[in-house]
């Protein structure tokens, strides 16, 4: 897909920040069920991104990789394809968070990339989970539409957000495997979308995280192998989850530091996730947390270079 310049590119740019920040931060869960009522969305006033963008910068991160829509199915851009976003008229909040993201982190000078959750067929294998996350806005209801009338659905929004945002580099597609279309295809796909577009596919199955599909070897919460040689991206949470929860405690700096160091030496970055509030904020401690990795990687960065 892309090709080896723009991969080594992507590796040099070693520690990112990935936000999860959607509908299930207002329902206090990881995966939001059904079509919850876009009136949920709301974080009381102008979520301040520059704030997310400024934390990043502070810990060191070069890139940002925001949940534009996650498996609710709702869109935090203003979408032609759907009313099930932030625009739409019941939803309080009526500001385009995609296009505040893409501001606010490239007015910093840092890269912007998006998440996207395709509906992969895994969603329904077990008979409790059967229509339960809906993934796709209502106007593509899995349950009225076809598996390839989802396929396509699915691909126009992506190419909208590429058109729309042209500042985005990487397109995040999670749940995106073989099950929902050969990789033949997918490359086939954005390399007509944009052959300088860096994208990864993140399998639906556990047992296959780390494989590469399209462009990289992703992991969740699990280190790549110390003799990795495939470029890769390696994904840690801050906190206890994805998403913001109520009684959820951020991670130990020098841990997670320990983390993107191991990364970084397997031919991999490091993506950090942060799961802003209900207020749209980064909770106070994780702030601290952000602040101390950017102390430790300055320090380490300087010691390397000689200056101490």
């Amino acid at each position: 897909m892309s090709g080896n310049r723009h991969l080594d590119e992507f590796l040099k740019l070693k520690f990112g920040m990935f936000i999860h920040y959607n509908m299930a931060t207002y329902l206090d869960c990881q995966w939001a069920e059904g079509y919850s009522s876009p009136e949920r969305f709301d974080p009381g006033g102008v979520v301040d991104t520059d704030a997310w963008a400024d934390a990043a910068v502070e810990a060191g991160m070069t890139y940002g990789v925001l949940t534009a829509k996650h498996v609710g199915g709702f869109c935090l851009w203003e979408s032609e394809l759907t009313r099930y976003s932030v625009k739409h008229p019941s939803c309080p909040y009526q500001e385009d968070l995609v296009a505040q993201f893409v501001r606010s982190f490239t007015s910093r000078g840092l890269k912007v990339g998006l998440y996207y959750c395709w509906r992969n067929p895994g969603f329904d294998d077990q008979k409790d989970k059967v229509g339960k996350y809906k993934v796709i806005p209502p106007e593509c209801d899995p349950e009225k539409s076809s598996f390839e009338e989802q396929i396509e659905f699915q691909k126009k929004q992506i190419a909208e957000l590429r058109h729309k945002f042209p500042e985005v580099f990487y397109i995040w597609n999670d749940a995106l495997d073989p099950r929902v279309m050969s990789e033949e295809k997918a490359r086939n796909f954005f390399t007509d979308l944009d052959p300088n577009l860096v994208c990864c596919g993140n399998w639906w199955d556990w047992g296959k995280k780390g494989d590469s599909f399209l462009d990289l070897c992703i992991t969740e919460k699990k280190e790549l192998p110390q003799e990795n040689l495939s470029p890769g991206e390696t994904c840690w949470v801050l906190e206890d989850g994805w998403f913001w929860q109520e009684k959820g405690e951020t991670g130990d700096p020098e841990k997670i530091y320990g983390r993107l160091l191991a990364a970084n030496q397997r031919n991999a970055n490091f993506l950090l996730n942060v799961g802003p509030d209900k207020s749209g904020k980064i909770i106070p401690s994780s702030l601290k947390a952000l602040q101390r990795i950017g102390e430790l990687r300055k320090n380490s960065e300087l010691t390397k270079d000689g200056y101490l």
